[in-house]
Parts: structure tokens; C-alpha cells; sequence
């Protein structure tokens, strides 16, 4: 791929860039017209075949077993809901009866729905998104890369996120990330149209296509945004009045856009729309901008009470208790106690602290930063060529370094800095970046190697720096194919060994130069393409989880599929004693109602939100739906949690009772409690005999009427 003829027409296809950077800096100083068109050079005959393997490639490693996929309990409860009808759609309504909303945007959801309409509500036609977008992510990166840094890089860009393991876990999995990059990549390439022309259109475009990246991940989206101001600022062809113009309008777009979802569930009256999760006043606001962004940063300080973000201390914005498909967090369910409790165990996860290093943590680390010496090689070195060529402000390969090192900057200081909570899939915004500049990074380090001199050397040192990183970083997971990293410096040490022959050789062997080149970039994707491969085995990937792969990833578990006998009396009883009710009945949380949702598209209230801590529903709330017949059944802690209520009310122990309830998930707040101690005043206890119990988890069942 990096052979004479591919290098030689790597610098045929930069020629035209070249070209268009040189007659648009003047154009820019003669007041902004623009150079003619130039010709598009010829596509290499290697192109296609090579895009389309890895292509296929990356389909294999995010559809293979996409037919033993798990529901995510959580999430699929909600998706589940979204097909029932349009409220639930819009607002990302946890259950079909609209009581309350996800804690975070659905637009992410929302090509889970669609698929869901179109094929039916299976757990694989939920992960079939991803995994499309996890592929579109790959072609969109090569074209990215190779308008930038010629065709040899845009591949190896593209075989690079394909091999790097979050990117094959975001396309196995149902979180929000894999939307999340492919838009980012959209906007990313409006701008870089928008630059080479120095044209308004496609930089408009940029900013739509950032506001719907807000639709998956809110504020996180808005990171982008100094990559793309920077480099249209630098880099566009025409005037610095025009350029900061353009630039505000863009970003103005981007704010309405992004906005559009809250101006809505803000104008929209509370009565007519569900709760919003995450909040303690029922505020789009308070969810997007305390709960699910200054949350992440209470380590500095920040307090997010004041924006009527529920205080995340005890549980958080977290949904580990759910991870690979809520395994742990069902199995903990299933034994009686809560996901959030579950979950809080493997709060961070395996090999991960919560520092400013954290990016470093073998956690983290393995599933995207298995590049950092290769990427960070060749954004040093790029941007210190720039300046030494002293290159006009509108060369396309100065806006190339400026927009993925900006990128990559940014988010890598958001994520250092702020909480991540074991989430390794929030890494994929990372890995374009390093992919996008190790495939730079390579070629103009084999470029260096072939022309010879003092920078020769740089290729077969990067190439060692990123083998002993990549193999320090397997001790960790030192039972996790043990051979790994032996083989993967066996390769290194081969590669140098032929590179140092192949300089010496150049003239008459030229042939020992490229097999010293592939000898080691064998040895730098050996050990992520094995992590990466190991999504295709049950035992290290369940695809509808969470997106980890490898030793650190949980298989196993996910939601149900269809209700357990207790759970299905239950059901049929309260089916049969509806009674013209618009909820089925309300239970403890979230992790009680998704089932019902799961299986029967049943109408069930779940109190307390995804954290326990929401106040929704408030006792007098809960009364009002009893007395106007919405709800007739709610469904609290077995009777042991009961009689502790009772007998810390008794001593005046609540602050005792509350610790302990939130320590053995037999309560969640301050809330739940009260309500358990409404229902128990005002409602009269169903004999299990009536419905048969509820089995294992629990729970008691309260017929309630008119209040007292």
C-alpha cells in the first residue's frame, strides 16, 4: 500500500492541493475571489478494492453474532416505548404511558426506533444503527484523511479505527456514541469543504450537523466547535472580517440547532409532556446543562444543584448498573436488590481511576489509545514542518494538523478533566483523532525514511515507541492472550532489523525497505486487532451492551426477552384489574418497570427516575393520579423494607433507615421513602395469593382508591 508507485501517486494526488492553497492565499489578499476548480486527480487502482476490504472488515467485527444481541433494560425499555406513539418518541419517554423521559436526549434513540417500526422490536434490529454507523464512520474517515493527507494515509486512517476496539464496541453496542461520531465526522467534513473554498453554504452545514450531534450527547458536541472555528478561521481563503463573520453565523446555527429539543420541552406545558429524568424542577435545562454536564466535573468544585439537577453523589448520571446489556445490574435485580447498587461495584471499571491521567489508565487506554507515540508523532511533527516550510495560513495540510489536533486536544482535556465513569465508549471521539493522525503520521514518516537524511530514523523509532507502549499496556491483562505483546515486539524487532537493511540496501533492495514497513505495522496493530477481534467471541462481547471489548468487557445477562412466570401473574392480574387505569400499576424504579415495558409494551409508572433520586412522583402526584383514576396498584419493597420504615418512623431513626435502605437497594431517596410510607398509609395491601407473588424481587403490591 506504501510501495514506490502508491508513494509516488500519494504525491500526485497533493499536488492539487497544493496548487488550490497557493492561488486561494492570494486570493484571500486580493480581497477574496476564488481560484478555478482543479482538476481531481486520478483515483489509484488499489483505492476501492483496499477501502472495500476494510469496510467489510469493519462490518464483520460490528455485525458478527448481531442475532444473539441482549436488550439493554434500560435503554430498550425506552425504545420500546418510542414505537408505542409520538410523544414517546419526541421526548424519549422511558415507558409508553409518557410519566416520565430518559435522563438524556433521545435523538440517539431514535434510529433504534425506526429500526424497531421497520423490523420489530428485537434486540439485533436495535444494534443494526450502530453497526451501519460504526461502518459509515470508517468510509467517512478516509475521505476525510485522504482529501487531506493523500490516499496511502486515508487508508491506514481507516484500517486504523477499524482495528482500534471502542470503535468495534460503539457498532456492537446501543449508547449514544456511534451517532455521535459519524455526525461530528459530518461536520467536520462540511468544514473542510467550507475551507478549501472559503464558501458559507457547507459551513452552515457544519453547524446543523453539530446541533443534531447535541440530540445524541448534548454539551459534548459543542467540543468540537473550537476544531472547526479554528481551522475555517486560519485556513478559508478570504478576508479575517469575513472569515470571524462566518464563523459567529455558523456558531449561532450550531446553538439553535442544538437547542431545538429543549425550546420545545420547555415551551410544551408540564402536564402535557413526561417528567424530564435527571431533575428536581422538571427542567430540559437542568437535565442538559447540570445533570448530564457539570455533574461530570464535581471533582473541580462544581456544583450543579443550582440548575435543578438532582445531586448524582449517591447513584450519578451512571448507567454502569446496565453495562454489557445490564448483566450485573439484572442479576442483582433478580436477587432482590437494586442496578444502582449493582452497579456502583464496577463504577469505574477494570484498570480505570478517575484522575486527570485517567487517559493513560490501561482501563481506557485499550479499548482507543493504543496509538498515542504514532498519533502524537505525527501532530508534533507535521505542525513543526508547517512552521519550519513557514506555509501560507491556507495550506490545506497546516488545516489538516489544526483541525484533528485541536479535536483531539479538546476532547482529550474534557475527558482528563471531567468524569468519564468507567464508560470507555465515550472514547470514540478520541479515536478518529488518533486514527486520522497516525495514518498522517506514518506516511510522512515513511516519506522521511525512503528520501533518507536525519529524519530517516524517525520511522523505525515511532514504530518501536508505539510496540513497547501498546505491550506495556497488555501486563494489565496479563491471562488475556499472554502471547501478544512476545509477538508483537518479535515483529518490531524484525521490522527494524529490515528497515536498517533496507537503508543500507536502498539502491539495489528496495523490496527489504517495504517489508521492513509492513513487518511493522503488523507489529503496531497486532495487539489492538486481537482486542478488536475478540468482539466476535460471547465471552468477551454481548452485542447490544455497553461497547467494551476484550478482558474488560461484561458478557452475559441482559434485559429479558420475555417475563419471568411471577413477573407474568403479576401482569395478568393487573391487566385484569385495570379497571380503565392508564398505568398498569407504579413500581419501586426504573429496573422493576423495564421488564413489564420489554415484553408486553405494558403501561407502568416508574418512580424515582434512572438515579432513585428524582421526585417523581411526589405523594400528593401519586395521589392525584390515584384520585382521578389513572392508577389504581403501586408496588413497593417486600414487606422487610416496610417494617424497617416502620420501625425507624417508630425510633426516629429515618437518617439509620436511609442509609441502610440506600446500602441493600431496598430504597432509593428520600422520595421513595416517602412514597412507600404513603402507600402504606392510604392503600391496602394485595394478598400475594391474589397474583401469585412477584417471585424473587420482592415486591409488595398496594390496591389503592380514593384518598382517605
Amino acid at each position: 500500500m506504501l510501495s514506490a508507485h502508491s508513494e509516488q501517486t500519494a504525491a500526485r494526488d497533493a499536488t492539487p492541493a497544493r496548487g488550490t492553497a497557493t492561488a486561494t492565499a492570494g486570493a484571500g489578499t486580493h480581497g477574496g475571489g476564488l481560484p478555478p476548480q482543479s482538476p481531481r486527480p486520478p483515483r489509484p487502482r488499489y483505492e476501492l478494492p483496499v477501502l472495500g476490504a476494510i469496510a467489510a472488515l469493519a462490518a464483520v467485527l460490528c455485525m458478527w453474532g448481531i442475532d444473539h444481541s441482549v436488550y439493554h433494560t434500560f435503554y430498550a425499555a425506552a425504545v420500546r416505548s418510542m414505537t408505542d406513539n409520538p410523544v414517546a418518541f419526541f421526548f424519549g419517554s422511558f415507558d409508553p404511558g409518557n410519566s416520565i423521559t430518559l435522563d438524556k436526549e433521545p435523538g440517539f434513540l431514535w434510529p433504534q426506533a425506526l429500526s424497531a417500526m421497520v423490523f420489530g422490536f428485537h434486540p439485533w434490529a436495535l444494534v443494526l444503527p450502530q453497526a451501519i454507523e460504526g461502518v459509515a464512520c470508517v468510509l467517512l474517515l478516509h475521505l476525510l484523511v485522504r482529501r487531506w493527507a493523500g490516499v496511502p494515509a486515508g487508508l491506514l486512517a481507516a484500517a486504523f479505527l477499524t482495528l482500534t476496539p471502542v470503535a468495534v464496541g460503539l457498532g456492537r453496542s446501543i449508547v449514544e456514541d456511534a451517532p455521535f461520531v459519524l455526525l461530528l465526522l459530518l461536520a467536520a467534513e462540511a468544514t473542510w469543504r467550507a475551507v478549501a473554498r472559503a464558501r458559507l453554504r457547507p459551513l452552515l452545514a457544519a453547524g446543523v450537523w453539530v446541533g443534531v450531534a447535541f440530540q445524541c450527547k448534548m454539551l459534548e458536541a459543542w467540543a468540537v466547535l473550537p476544531a472547526l472555528a479554528v481551522t475555517y478561521l486560519v485556513a478559508a481563503p478570504t478576508t479575517l472580517r469575513r472569515r470571524i463573520g462566518r464563523v459567529a453565523v455558523t456558531g449561532a446555527v450550531a446553538v439553535a440547532v442544538s437547542a431545538s429539543w429543549v425550546a420545545v420541552a420547555t415551551a410544551v406545558p408540564a402536564q402535557s409532556r413526561p417528567y424530564i429524568d435527571g431533575t428536581t424542577n422538571n427542567s430540559a435545562v437542568g437535565m442538559v446543562v447540570g445533570y448530564n454536564f457539570l455533574t461530570r466535573f464535581t471533582s473541580l468544585g462544581v456544583d450543579a444543584a443550582d440548575t435543578g439537577s438532582v445531586v448524582a453523589g449517591e447513584t450519578g448520571p451512571d448507567h454502569a448498573a446496565t453495562d454489557s446489556g445490564s448483566g450485573k445490574g439484572s442479576s442483582a435485580r433478580e436477587a432482590g436488590g437494586t442496578g444502582h447498587t449493582a452497579g456502583r461495584a464496577h463504577h469505574r471499571g477494570p484498570g480505570m481511576g478517575n484522575s486527570v491521567l485517567k487517559m493513560f489508565s490501561p482501563g481506557l487506554a485499550t479499548q482507543t489509545g493504543w496509538l498515542y507515540p504514532l498519533a502524537g508523532c505525527g501532530l508534533v511533527w507535521g505542525l513543526a514542518a508547517a512552521r519550519r516550510r513557514l506555509v501560507p495560513r491556507t495550506d490545506p495540510v497546516l488545516a489538516g494538523y489544526l483541525l484533528w489536533g485541536v479535536w483531539l486536544a479538546t476532547f482529550f482535556a474534557a475527558f482528563s478533566f471531567g468524569s468519564v465513569t468507567g464508560h470507555t465508549y465515550y472514547m470514540g471521539v478520541v479515536a478518529v483523532a488518533l486514527a486520522a493522525l497516525s495514518g498522517a503520521g506514518l506516511v510522512r514518516a515513511w516519506g522521511a525514511y525512503r528520501a533518507g537524511g536525519r529524519h530517516a530514523w524517525v520511522l523505525p523509532a515511532v514504530t518501536a515507541a508505539n510496540v513497547l507502549w501498546a505491550a506495556a499496556l497488555t501486563l494489565y491483562y496479563r491471562h488475556f492472550f499472554g502471547w501478544l505483546a512476545p509477538a508483537a515486539v518479535g515483529l518490531c524487532v524484525l521490522s527494524l532489523v529490515l528497515t536498517g537493511v533496507g537503508r543500507a540496501l536502498a539502491a539495489r533492495r528496495p523490496r527489504t525497505a517495504v517489508a521492513g514497513l509492513a513487518a511493522g505495522l503488523a507489529a503496531v496493530l497486532l495487539i489492538p486487532a486481537a482486542w478488536s477481534a475478540s468482539a466476535l467471541s460471547p465471552r468477551y462481547n454481548q452485542p447490544g451492551g455497553m461497547g467494551r471489548v476484550g478482558p474488560a468487557g461484561l458478557s452475559g445477562g441482559g434485559g429479558p426477552n420475555r417475563l419471568t412466570p411471577p413477573r407474568t401473574r403479576l401482569l395478568a392480574y393487573l391487566t385484569a384489574h385495570r379497571d380503565g387505569a392508564k398505568y398498569l400499576a407504579a413500581m419501586p424504579d426504573w429496573a422493576d418497570a423495564a421488564p413489564y415495558i420489554i415484553a408486553a409494551n405494558a403501561s407502568v409508572l416508574a418512580m424515582g427516575g434512572f438515579t432513585g433520586q428524582v421526585p417523581f412522583p411526589s405523594p400528593d402526584g401519586l395521589g392525584r393520579l390515584v384520585d382521578s383514576g389513572e392508577l389504581h396498584y403501586v408496588a413497593v419493597r417486600g414487606t422487610q423494607a416496610a417494617g424497617r420504615q416502620r420501625k425507624a418512623d417508630e425510633h426516629g431513626g429515618s437518617d439509620r433507615y436511609e442509609a441502610t435502605a440506600q446500602h441493600t437497594g431496598t430504597a432509593a431517596s428520600p422520595t421513595t421513602t416517602a412514597i412507600t410510607r404513603w402507600v402504606t398509609t392510604h392503600c391496602t395491601a394485595v394478598p400475594p395469593t391474589a397474583y401469585g407473588g412477584t417471585g424473587s424481587v420482592q415486591l409488595r403490591l398496594y390496591r389503592c382508591g380514593q384518598r382517605r
